[in-house]
């Protein structure tokens, strides 16, 4: 199972690459950028959440990201890393089923595979300071 969420979250992060390179970012895409996943539900569905999830929060999603990238727009942020961390921040925001550890744990292996080697540590920290803001927010 935990590989599965690992697909589907690798899945998610082409589509969002895809379809952040190509500059739409919009729920009407989705399924074109999804058509390899359709033949595994399990993936499909989970993956395709995720990017929606995405979408509709982005504005959200990137305010934290430009509050945590300091000195740092995030236009300058490589498409595989700003997307590594959007669904990242989408999974610890908005999906209470996933603990934020795990979230940000994946992130950071995904961030071995598709991006730099210091990638991970940047990635780490920016989720990290999220996690806290989040955590905050919650037990308000």
């Amino acid at each position: 199972m935990k590989k599965t969420f690992r697909s589907a979250r690798i899945a998610a992060l082409k589509a969002c690459y895809q379809l952040d390179i190509q500059n739409s970012m919009v729920e009407e895409k989705i399924d074109d950028v999804l058509k390899e996943e359709e033949t595994n539900k399990q993936i499909y569905r989970f993956s395709r959440a995720l990017v929606t999830g995405v979408i509709k929060n982005l504005q959200f999603i990137d305010g934290l990201l430009a509050k945590y990238c300091r000195n740092w727009d995030i236009s300058r942020l490589s498409y595989i890393d700003r997307n590594i961390l959007r669904i990242a921040i989408y999974e610890m925001a908005f999906v209470p089923e996933t603990p934020d550890i795990v979230a940000i744990n994946e992130a950071i292996e995904i961030s071995k595979i598709y991006s730099s080697l210091d990638a991970g540590k940047f990635i780490n920290g920016v989720l990290d300071s999220i996690r806290k803001e989040l955590v905050s927010i919650r037990t308000r």
